[in-house]
């Protein structure tokens, strides 16, 4: 049973099935009309939306100035992963995402459980992104006198929260707590939903079943908007600085020090994981082998610079402290500045980068699911294309996903478990590459670079351990009553240690490693409950792959 729970797909029958053009009909049938500037553009639009325009407040508030810092470790650990993804872009250049790379290197049931937690990524980082557009869209709707009722403006979830913490202080109700109290009531139950995010996700979903063309023609509009909008925004911001000289709003510049701004982790990490959803286009790009890696690197990079640029307009035109709860940090700033217009303007800028987020979202998810069918592990309606070429049966499922919990949850916890389900499929994806048998580099092509490591990460390690030797002694020290952060922090450098060992023993790569490990730290900066939700969602997904994977996988058939 091990030896059917670890069996692989080969390399080089799917290159060679890739080549020839043959595969199955939904590799034929699926229309390659995607370039680097399409790849560029569709990462552009996953990362820069809910993150830039609402995550970044709370991350500020935080952090300070200083979370700059944050966006730049995340960056760098999201780009030594994106240059793991493109290694397998050029060496297995077929849709599925982390999915299929864990299947061609490490085996079915890990594949499974990085397909499960794509899904859970996708589906939540959807709802999350939702409900950021549900509030900008509601500051337009105000903005031009149209007032829908507070009811049907938030999640059940998140008005019922404000209303018990308010009953359980004795404080007065107010804002959420209020509108729950409010609210009309069907059997008892207070009826509050989120209507906006419900109808944006149902008309997203509508657009991505109709075809890639035209979800990639909206795309890259709307990229191109909020691209301009930014740049409007940074110079402005640059200009009211330096002109008021406000440059004392960015004293103190980490007021909380590091761990401050390691605080706002799965709200930074939450902006950049877009660039995954690229890879799951792979079918339908003309060249992935060329295009796929630079469409990841290019637009990594764009985005990292745009996300500092404006974390320090934003820090340096208000004070960090004034940025707690903010949903809407850049409105917020032009408000406070009394530049209203421009702020109304943002609003509308947020509406349609969450929209361009949501359509890219859309596209990945179920084309990973329609990967896994494909592979016998789930139905084979979701492998099935419609009449526009696209998995029309995965496509309505996703959007139902996601359509039905957005109604009603907060998006807090929903962040938390996004960053958390990324994580751990980056982690396998680095991983991953480190089985992959090293290759000359074939023109046309993209290669990882080469770089032993045999030397480089124990030094690293050791450099690691020193600067945190006060933490580690004090873990160990209280290892019987330690908390679960605690515990999770021995963990992760006893993981770190057996990792560089088999770096040292092995000439293990460098830029894979170093990935694995970053990621691995940013995972254990996450709140535990987000990993207690993580493993019950990974349990229930190994229980339907034991009750219809298994039996069902295409491999084991074979």
């Amino acid at each position: 049973m091990a030896r059917s729970l670890l069996r692989r797909k080969s390399l080089d029958k799917i290159i060679q099935d890739h080549e020839a053009g043959l595969g199955d009909e939904i590799t034929r049938d699926m229309p390659k009309v995607l370039g680097v500037r399409d790849l560029t553009l569709l990462g552009i639009a996953a990362v820069i939306g809910a993150g830039i325009f609402s995550t970044i407040g709370n991350a500020a508030f935080d952090g300070g100035p200083g979370v700059i810092f944050l966006f730049i470790i995340t960056a760098v650990t999201c780009g030594f992963t994106a240059l793991c993804y493109a290694e397998f872009a050029s060496r297995v250049p077929v849709a599925g995402s982390a999915y299929t790379y864990s299947y061609v290197t490490f085996g079915e049931i890990v594949a499974w459980v990085i397909g499960w937690a794509l899904i859970l990524e996708y589906s939540i980082g959807n709802v999350v992104v939702a409900i950021s557009w549900s509030s900008y869209f509601n500051n337009i709707l105000k903005a031009i006198h149209i007032n829908l009722p507070d009811w049907l403006t938030i999640g059940q979830h998140t008005a019922r929260m404000a209303y018990d913490q308010a009953i359980s202080k004795g404080l007065p109700l107010t804002g959420h707590a209020l509108t729950y109290a409010q609210a009309p009531r069907i059997a008892g139950i207070a009826f509050v939903i989120n209507l906006p995010a419900f109808i944006i996700i149902c008309l997203i979903a509508g657009l991505a079943y109709i075809g890639i063309r035209e979800s990639k023609k909206s795309a890259n509009f709307m990229v191109m908007f909020k691209l301009i909008l930014l740049a409007v925004v940074a110079v402005i911001g640059i200009y009211m600085i330096f002109s008021h000289d406000t440059f004392s709003n960015w004293s103190p510049f980490l007021p909380h020090g590091m761990t401050g701004a390691l605080k706002g982790v799965s709200a930074v990490f939450f902006a950049y994981i877009g660039f995954d959803a690229i890879s799951t286009t792979a079918e339908e790009c003309g060249n992935p082998q060329r295009d796929l890696p630079r469409g990841m690197l290019y637009s990594l990079g764009i985005c990292t610079v745009i996300y500092i640029v404006i974390t320090l307009v934003i820090t340096g035109l208000v004070k960090y402290d004034q940025f707690e709860g903010k949903a809407d940090p850049l409105a917020f700033v032009f408000d406070t500045i009394n530049m209203h217009k421009l702020g109304f303007l943002i609003s509308v800028g947020a509406v349609i980068a969450a929209t361009s987020v949501l359509i890219v979202y859309q596209i990945g998810q179920p084309r990973i699911w329609m990967s896994m069918s494909r592979d016998g592990l789930l139905p084979k309606p979701f492998g099935k294309l419609n009449r526009f070429r696209t998995p029309g049966f995965s496509t309505l499922f996703s959007g139902a996903l996601v359509a039905i919990p957005v109604l009603f949850v907060d998006d807090i916890l929903m962040t938390d478990l996004t960053s958390i389900g990324t994580l751990f499929a980056f982690v396998l994806v680095c991983g991953g590459v480190l089985v992959l048998p090293r290759i000359a580099k074939q023109p046309g092509k993209f290669s990882l670079p080469y770089i032993n490591g045999k030397w480089i990460i124990p030094i690293l390690f050791i450099g690691f351990a020193w600067l945190f030797r006060d933490r580690i002694t004090s873990d160990l020290t209280n290892l019987g009553s330690a908390g679960h952060e605690e515990t999770l922090f021995l963990i992760f450098m006893a993981l770190t240690a057996y990792i560089t060992v088999m770096s040292f023993l092995r000439n293990y790569s460098v830029i894979p490693v170093l990935g694995m490990l970053c990621c691995l730290y940013l995972m254990i900066e996450i709140p535990v409950k987000s990993w207690m939700v993580f493993f019950g969602w990974m349990a229930i997904g190994l229980g339907f792959y034991f009750l219809y994977g298994y039996r069902h996988s295409r491999l084991r058939n074979e």
